[in-house]
């Protein structure tokens, strides 16, 4: 295979761009399935930026659309399947045993949680795939819980394509202006992140009030 260099506007020479073009100069549609798999394992690094750039590749030529989107959810499938190990390799006992030795939380917030994943697991892997952060800590819990993993596959196959279609054609169309998308999707991941952290902080200060309430009904 000819090394061909991508003909970027603002060569992106360093940073998680120049690191993901450089994978697809030597390897191709594979580099950038390979920098898509670490991505499910280091969240850090940004899909909106991995695929985007992918697409714009397909656009210039470089590798074909059906290889950019073949190769990229193969990623998301391999890394996916990696942190389901993790999840399956660490299991529901482990859990239990560090989840009983953390402060504001009791063995019953995590039972409600195993049983949410019972009834709702098929579709939190499928539509966490494609919400930012969620994407990749959505295996380890379906690891824990032992879904098949042909279920697990099939369903993280899926929506994998759908996240990598959107983002793979939105560098495809914007060309030149592929590194907008990242902008864009920058926004909703922070937006998630801060209703996480709300989230947290919500269920931290009810906690905390409920201990005071209890101990007042003790001492009173």
């Amino acid at each position: 295979m000819d090394h061909i260099t991508l003909a970027l506007p603002e060569e992106p020479a360093d940073g998680v761009a120049g690191w993901a073009a450089d994978l697809v100069d030597a390897m191709g549609a594979p580099g950038a399935g390979l920098a898509v798999a670490l991505e499910n394992l280091f969240p850090p690094l940004p899909s909106e930026i991995i695929l985007p750039l992918t697409g714009f590749a397909a656009g210039q030529g470089v590798i074909s659309l059906f290889s950019a989107l073949f190769w990229t959810t193969l990623g998301s499938v391999v890394g996916a399947a990696v942190l389901y190990g993790v999840g399956a390799l660490f299991g529901r006992e482990r859990m239990h045993a560090i989840w009983a030795r953390l402060p504001l939380v009791k063995t019953s917030d995590l039972e409600r949680t195993e049983e949410w994943f019972a009834r709702h697991g098929t579709k939190a892997v499928l539509l966490g795939r494609m919400v930012p952060i969620f994407r990749s800590l959505i295996s380890v819990p379906a690891g824990l819980e032992r879904m098949p993993l042909p279920t697990f596959l099939t369903l993280t196959a899926v929506g994998s394509l759908a996240w990598n279609a959107v983002l793979v054609l939105s560098g495809y169309w914007l060309g030149e202006q592929w590194d907008t998308v990242g902008e864009y999707v920058g926004v909703v991941s922070k937006a998630v992140l801060v209703l996480v952290v709300a989230a947290l902080a919500l269920y931290v200060v009810v906690r905390l009030r409920s201990r005071g309430a209890a101990r007042h009904r003790r001492t009173s």
